[in-house]
């Protein structure tokens, strides 16, 4: 959880009614958004 909050800002409570499977969903997103993308050549 910390990280999508650190990636969205987001406080924990705004997470605390979230199930398994959404917190999953949100967690996916916040790594693609915090990778840095491969420049290619």
């Amino acid at each position: 959880m910390a990280d999508i909050a650190f990636v969205f800002h987001w406080p924990p409570s705004a997470m605390d009614s979230m199930g398994l499977e959404e917190l999953a969903r949100w967690r996916e997103k916040a790594r693609e958004r915090n990778t840095p993308k491969k420049r290619g050549r």
